[in-house]
């Protein structure tokens, strides 16, 4: 951890100067290129780009203990949790109005940080509503019951989500999906291999410890657990695959809710609704109905008893976080250490930092913005926004593959982009959230509750595109196929090493251009490209045009179906398609908006370095992340994005411009004949 001190004080000096600043010759001469410094000079950059742009640095600093992974999200992660910190603990001790914004903050770090009241307390918080699971003895009565627990938790049985209508975006709809799982993926429940095996066993060995802590014997204790794995087993068999659910289409069933009902009658929808505040829903969009009609009859096979501890645990395992030590350590050990391999938790600082980040990321963000956010971000980030929008557009216009009454469409999708850059304009109203001093369990229950019924309250309401769905804070962004938006946090502007200094072009299009072009890309993915210029889930392809689209995107599930991660296991290339065509459109839109700038044209050196050079060291920066082998298998089993090499390796591997600025040769690994260099946008 501490040699990662001088990069976190280099990024926290980011200040209102940062757009503006001029170097003294004494700076420049102490100031360490960052790039150079990273370079492992025993990888040759023709072989693995990634390691040899980033292999020093690893070297260097091994993923703490603590940590599932290290890298520049973890750097950036942890400057702004020092800030964050810095906040919390200026509010904690004092006391402000209450209702405030400094109030609100400063009492729900203070909670988290009681850890002698939170321990002395262990489950009693959550007596309450484990009675209430306790009192119900009647199937049917459980959508009500379900409905009270969507209301302080998450939905024990499926998912439930009251948005946007995706064939109308205008419309506000009620969505319902599948559920009631613990582990990251179907595949979990049904793989034979040892790995597996030993995750559902350890599942089964925490489960029991959880009963155990809710009083249950030792006999008892272990019969539950194992049907509480049997259970979640009967749901996995009825849930579609991760790759599946990427389908808009096949995901998406409006049908009434009497159909609804009729389809799940162990389940009263009805009431469900009614109970979670919803009044007179007529219609709701069901993604995969098989898994509803498997349901109902999963309902009927177990008896009530069985559906009560399925309940609590579900409550319980939701709140682990924020209940006592022991509890939160038999959590540790099953999502923490077995699944990801992290040998020890984080310090509670960190974790309730996390969570007041978290869930009062609009109250923290509106103080982050004016302390920490640099002045000018949204300036050049609209700059660099523009300028990948204008190649993004001239690419379409030159498309080989596509027919002018498609590229219209496409051009009128890309100019109606709308993009929420830096910080909102405006805020959502948390007034009515209530927060103290004396319960951190109350608090993130109180949490839940504003944030249900925030949800609830939309349905039958105009859309709220005003609304963003990250803080400045940050470091990530997202597109919005509803919207037809991206969003690019203020905080992305932070690149670790530079200090208070503007990084050059080729570094700042690197890592925030490829995060434009990224984003813009998903517009037009194999999902995006679903979704017309008003966010609407319509076809706007010919048949031709949709067929040639869908063959290109075969070669890049094969591309990535042939990257080997750890030990065997594949990159699911089907999983990951969206990702990886947003990641190979993106870093060729910023580069080719990189050559329009003046380092590039007036071909500055830096550091020995050319502009393309160190645009393409730059990118391996942007993606300069190492992570634990049973984390990168969790998210390569899981997850749609490709591990960080990958998106090195890929998008680089297609890029004549790549080949050229680092001599890649045919023999080199990183070479790719012709043929294979796969370019969809």
């Amino acid at each position: 951890m501490k040699k990662n001190i001088g990069y976190l004080l280099g990024c926290c000096a980011l200040s209102a100067s940062f757009f503006s600043c001029s170097l003294r010759k004494s700076d420049q001469q102490v100031f360490i290129d960052p790039l150079v410094a990273h370079i492992d000079t025993t990888v040759r950059p023709q072989d693995d780009f990634w390691s040899f742009a980033n292999g020093q640095w690893f070297k260097e600093n091994p993923i703490p203990s603590s940590e599932k992974e290290n890298g520049i999200f973890t750097i950036v992660a942890d400057t702004v949790k020092a800030q964050v910190l810095e906040l919390c603990r200026s509010l904690s001790g004092k006391d402000f109005e209450k209702g405030s914004n400094e109030q609100k903050i400063g009492d729900l770090y203070y909670s988290g940080m009681d850890s002698v009241n939170l321990n002395k307390k262990g489950l009693s918080e959550l007596k309450d509503y484990l009675d209430r699971i306790d009192q119900w003895s009647d199937m049917r009565n459980l959508g009500a019951l379900t409905a009270y627990l969507s209301s302080i938790s998450e939905n024990p049985f499926f998912s439930f989500y009251v948005g946007q209508d995706d064939m109308n975006s205008d419309v506000i709809a009620v969505s319902l999906g599948q559920g009631g799982t613990s582990l990251p993926s179907k595949n979990y429940y049904f793989n034979q291999d040892d790995q597996s095996k030993a995750i559902r066993d350890a599942f089964v060995t925490y489960t029991k410890s959880v009963f155990r802590l809710m009083g249950y014997d030792v006999d008892k204790a272990e019969a539950a657990a194992k049907k509480q794995l049997e259970i979640e087993t009967a749901m996995a068999k009825a849930s579609r695959n991760p790759e599946d659910m990427r389908d808009p289409y096949e995901n998406y069933h409006k049908m009434t809710t009497a159909k609804v009902s009729a389809m799940t009658p162990s389940f009263d929808f009805v009431t469900y609704f009614k109970e979670a505040g919803l009044e007179k829903v007529d219609t709701v969009i069901v993604g995969q109905p098989e898994f509803f009609i498997a349901l109902n009859m999963t309902l009927r096979e177990y008896p009530i008893e069985d559906w009560k501890n399925f309940m609590k645990f579900m409550l319980i395992d939701g709140y682990a976080n924020y209940l006592n030590d022991d509890l939160y350590m038999k959590s540790f050990n099953f999502y923490s250490k077995t699944l990801n391999g992290i040998p020890e938790p984080q310090p509670r600082w960190k974790r309730v930092v996390n969570t007041t980040n978290r869930t009062l990321g609009d109250l923290v963000g509106q103080v982050y913005v004016e302390k920490y956010l640099p002045k000018g971000v949204k300036e050049k980030f609209t700059e660099i926004g523009n300028a990948v929008k204008e190649v993004f557009a001239e690419h379409i216009k030159k498309l080989d593959w596509m027919s002018d009454s498609t590229k219209e469409k496409a051009l009128q999708k890309l100019n109606a982009m709308n993009e929420k850059l830096a910080y909102p304009d405006r805020w959502k109203d948390m007034s009515k959230l209530e927060i103290t001093r004396d319960s951190y369990v109350q608090n993130m229950i109180n949490v839940r509750q504003w944030s249900f019924a925030r949800m609830i309250s939309k349905y039958g309401k105009p859309v709220e595109r005003w609304e963003w769905g990250m803080q400045p804070q940050t470091y990530n962004a997202y597109y919005s196929p509803s919207n037809n938006e991206i969003c690019i946090p203020g905080c992305n502007i932070i690149v670790p090493g530079f200090g208070n200094r503007m990084p050059d072009d080729a570094i700042l299009y690197a890592i925030i251009g490829s995060t434009f072009g990224h984003e813009i890309t998903h517009g037009f993915d194999d999902g995006g490209c679903n979704y017309d210029a008003q966010g609407n889930l319509r076809n706007w392809w010919t048949k031709e045009d949709k067929e040639k689209f869908d063959a290109k995107a075969e070669q890049v599930v094969k591309m990535y179906s042939d990257y080997v991660t750890v030990d065997s296991l594949h990159i699911n290339g089907k999983l990951t398609l969206g990702e990886n065509i947003a990641d190979l459109g993106g870093t060729i839109m910023a580069f080719e908006a990189f050559q329009r700038t003046a380092q590039y044209k007036h071909n500055e050196i830096i550091s020995g370095y050319t502009p393309a050079q160190r645009f393409f060291l730059g990118y391996a920066l942007a993606w300069m992340e190492q992570m634990r082998p049973e984390a990168m298998a969790s998210q390569v089993k899981s997850n749609e994005h490709s591990p960080a090499k990958w998106r090195v390796l890929g998008p680089l591997s297609v890029m004549p411009a790549f080949y050229e600025a680092f001599n890649v040769r045919e023999g080199d690994k990183m070479w790719r004949s012709e043929s294979e260099r796969v370019s969809l946008w």
